[in-house]
């Protein structure tokens, strides 16, 4: 074995090693988590508890830490006990038409495409006809004219605050450091721009699709659900777009 093969034999055997440590992490850290649950019985209780205790039924996708009061929070691997866990990538726990409401904040960007189709689609089956959904997501536009020659104070600020913040390699402060992370960083897998979202939504079956303004809706009931406190003001509504759609009713503006 040459010199040069032992040191290839050695890279690939510590970085195996080393995947297999991680995956024994992971591992350990589910099943301890699963069994926290206890099998899914914590998930089947707070669903009971919510249907039973509520009239409108609201469900909150992908809540991370913006809990909001009377809705059915939920996240993928909830370590609190009164927050639901909910694979968003596969059928949901409810019986078609049981749901007046649902939301997701910056959440579908985080599964591929066909994930995200999917999501939808049982979105539209467990609303009850006259159901309302409301997705808000990063907006490819928005990275678009993050790179544009002309920016506003707000987007300057914005570039800034990434690169110290976000970006540690960054040689200095650039739109271009900044959208690469974007696409890349905290698990995003799909930026969506209008078109994109409301063709997803369409194809799901939803009809009357409106964008709206962060924390703005012509619903009472779907207003000021959108966490702008995680990033400096103005931040979050930069980054942002939001459509809404109704099960049943068919248009778009």
């Amino acid at each position: 074995m040459t010199a040069i093969e032992r040191v290839l034999r050695k890279m690939y055997l510590d970085g195996f090693v080393k995947g297999l440590a991680e995956n024994a992490s992971a591992t350990k850290w589910y099943i301890s988590w699963h069994l926290g649950r206890k099998r899914g019985r914590v998930d089947r209780a707070l669903i009971e508890r919510y249907f039973a205790e509520h009239e409108i039924r609201r469900l909150h996708i992908g809540c991370g830490t913006n809990i909001l009061p009377g809705w059915l929070n939920s996240d993928a691997f909830p370590v609190p006990d009164h927050i639901l866990h909910l694979d968003a990538t596969v059928p949901f726990p409810f019986a078609d038409g049981t749901l007046d409401c649902i939301f997701s904040e910056h959440m579908i960007e985080h599964i591929s495409y066909p994930d995200g189709a999917a999501m939808l689609r049982e979105c539209h089956r467990v609303l009850k006809d006259n159901g309302k959904i409301r997705i808000s997501t990063p907006d490819l536009r928005f990275l678009i004219d993050l790179y544009g020659d002309e920016k506003s104070t707000l987007q300057k600020r914005y570039i800034e605050w990434i690169t110290e913040n976000v970006i540690k390699t960054a040689p200095y402060s650039d739109a271009t450091f900044v959208i690469n992370n974007f696409v890349r960083h905290w698990g995003h897998l799909f930026i969506y721009d209008d078109k994109t979202l409301r063709a997803s939504m369409e194809n799901a079956g939803f009809g009357t699709i409106t964008r709206h303004e962060l924390n703005e809706s012509g619903d009472a009931g779907l207003r000021n659900l959108e966490n702008e406190k995680r990033m400096p003001p103005g931040f979050v509504r930069l980054e942002s777009l939001t459509l809404e759609g109704t099960k049943g009713q068919f248009g778009t503006r």
